[in-house]
């Protein structure tokens, strides 16, 4: 199954890739996607994953390609998402932030988990199959390890690192990160010393992060409703398929169903204004649909539920 997600590419990206020695054309011509990509805000997954492995195919060593390109990138040519764990308090704001806004840019997820003297973070893949290539899974780790040197100013080293792939020369990537390096792991893991989290940011700002942390924030709430939606139709548009060929009325009744019933889960919003948000030019009318979805008055529906969830 192919994913359509939108990635953004960062800003920087290209001119990090340039910095190296490697003409963005050539990462392009070798992924054999058109040189339109290089000045194109946003890739889809497939696109991002060919441009990574084009860009290792064209670098002697995996290893030697995840450090460059991990401590190439300037600061300033940080996204905001970035430069917003940039600014953290300290290793485990940052870290924490991190994981919250990778998902406006995925397909990378971070999964941080915080136990006895260590820290652990695990890459995975958000809304496809794939895996992707062992060049993205490296600097996505190694970048992790920069950002906490970066913030604090100090040689951090992690304790332990795997990946499930080989990574090229394994003795160069354990000089970037400090600690022993496993190869041929169930999974692609991050393992920090937990007192380092603890570190101060020299480069903490609370201006700037007061700035960018609610717009930040309410770009992700946006993406989140608007990828529901997306998922909701996608069900719907599933289950109608069983019944014959749908039409758009079927998908948009059904469509407005599931939406009343999110909407009446919610105790704070009227029902009369349920009723406009899903187009109703009157309560009546709303009524009267809600009736024939569910036998019974929005009132009723709400107050049974909301009961419900409450007693569980």
């Amino acid at each position: 199954m192919k994913s359509h997600t939108r990635i953004k590419i960062p800003a920087g990206f290209w001119a990090g890739i340039h910095q190296l020695g490697i003409a963005p054309h050539d990462v392009v011509r070798k992924a054999r996607l058109p040189l339109t990509i290089i000045t194109s805000p946003f890739v889809t997954t497939d696109q991002y994953f060919k441009i990574w492995q084009a860009y290792s195919d064209l670098i002697d060593d995996t290893a030697e390609g995840i450090i460059k390109l991990a401590t190439v990138f300037e600061t300033a040519h940080y996204p905001p998402a970035v430069l917003a764990t940039y600014y953290a308090r300290d290793y485990r704001d940052a870290l924490k932030r991190m994981a919250r806004y990778k998902q406006l840019c995925p397909p990378e997820s971070l999964r941080i988990s915080e136990r006895g003297e260590y820290c652990t973070i695990e890459l995975d893949w958000l809304y496809t199959e794939q895996s992707g290539p062992p060049m993205l899974v490296g600097i996505t780790l190694a970048f992790l390890l920069e950002l906490g040197r970066r913030g604090t100013g100090q040689p951090l080293m992690a304790r332990f690192v795997e990946f499930t792939h080989s990574m090229g020369d394994i003795q160069t990537l354990e000089g970037f990160f400090g600690c022993d390096i496993r190869i041929g792991a169930n999974c692609n893991r991050l393992t920090l010393h937990r007192g380092d989290l603890d570190l101060p940011f020299v480069s903490y700002n609370e201006e700037l992060l007061e700035i960018l942390t609610p717009v930040l924030d309410k770009s992700l709430d946006e993406q989140q409703r608007s990828r529901s939606i997306t998922e909701m139709v996608t069900w719907i548009m599933k289950r109608s398929l069983t019944g014959g060929r749908p039409d758009i009325q079927t998908v948009a009744r059904e469509f407005r169903h599931e939406l009343a019933r999110e909407y009446l889960a919610d105790p704070s919003l009227d029902i009369k204004e349920i009723a406009f948000m899903l187009g109703y030019e009157d309560q009546n009318s709303f009524y009267r649909a809600f009736r024939i979805w569910e036998g019974d008055t929005p009132l009723n529906w709400r107050t049974e539920h909301l009961d419900t969830n409450s007693i569980n």
